[in-house]
């Protein structure tokens, strides 16, 4: 993880003392996410060293799953996942009640869910796609993400209060169909990061990292027409998903074996349903491979 070698040492203090509480060391294969921004990693540090909340908005695949796993990484604590669907209830977030057989006896236990154990714990919790949960779902975490840090837990009426290394990650992707605008309440709970993608020398060095591809001159190629596919989101002609550094990877993981542009067919141009946006991303691509 490319971090400033700036952090105050306040910051470095708390980042030593949670990974001696977790021990767990940072490593290579934790070294992730690479940032077009150096800042937005030495900022996101230090906000979670704070004990505070994190919102990371971007597009599908610019790197918000990758940036919550090496924070993560680099403060050596456990991660806790939600996916945010319509479908989310409390019980998918605290846990739910079941009967087990012990002895022979059957008895009703109650199976602990991320958001209970990442608060018992002190780990992390990330919740991915927020705004994709139903508005009347979340207010039942206000209380876990602001300065009480608490929960009443509905289910068996104990109260959880959370270990101090606790903290929330939280992403959103805005403008899907599906999502909903947080509201006021919620959004002030967290300190907002944008996550753009990422091009040029930055992008090289994701794709050497991410890729099996190693071909210097093709995987330049690779970046040229994320640039153009980029332009092409930018301008309402193709969808953000089009542009994704994840599709970009996989195009280049099968240009190892096939031509590129049988590649870009299948990883980039497939995935969309508009028979246009298709040839579009087609005509991108053979501007750099035919």
């Amino acid at each position: 993880m490319n971090i400033s070698s700036s952090l105050p040492k306040k910051i470095e203090e708390i980042i030593r003392e949670r990974k001696q509480i977790f021990q767990r060391e940072l490593s290579n294969d934790d070294q992730h996410f690479v940032a077009q921004n150096e800042n937005l990693l030495t900022d996101t540090v230090i906000t979670l060293a704070l004990g505070k909340n994190i919102l990371l908005k971007g597009p599908t695949g610019s790197g918000k799953t990758k940036l919550s796993e090496s924070l993560a990484a680099y403060f050596g604590q456990p991660v806790h996942s939600i996916n945010c669907s319509v479908d989310l209830d409390a019980e998918a977030m605290l846990g739910f009640k079941t009967i087990v057989e012990i002895d022979g006896k059957s008895r009703i236990d109650f199976v602990e869910g991320p958001v209970i154990q990442a608060m018992k714990k002190g780990h992390l919790l990330y919740i991915d796609e927020i705004n994709m949960a139903k508005p009347e779902t979340l207010p039942i975490l206000n209380g876990v993400l602001d300065y009480r840090r608490q929960i009443t837990n509905p289910f068996t009426g104990e109260v959880v209060k959370a270990k101090p290394t606790f903290s929330v990650i939280a992403a959103v992707n805005e403008g899907y169909a599906g999502t909903a605008p947080l509201n006021e309440a919620l959004k002030n709970r967290f300190v907002t990061f944008e996550i753009p993608y990422i091009s040029g020398d930055v992008l090289l060095s994701v794709l050497k990292q991410e890729s099996i591809l190693q071909d210097e001159r093709l995987l330049q190629q690779f970046v040229s027409l994320s640039a153009d596919l980029m332009t092409l989101v930018e301008s309402g002609r193709l969808p953000e998903e089009a542009s994704s550094i994840r599709t970009l990877v996989d195009a280049c993981d099968l240009a190892l074996y096939i031509p590129a542009m049988r590649a870009v067919e299948s990883a980039i141009a497939g995935k969309l349903d508009d028979d246009r946006e298709k040839a579009a991303v087609m005509n991108a691509a053979e501007t750099w491979f035919a």
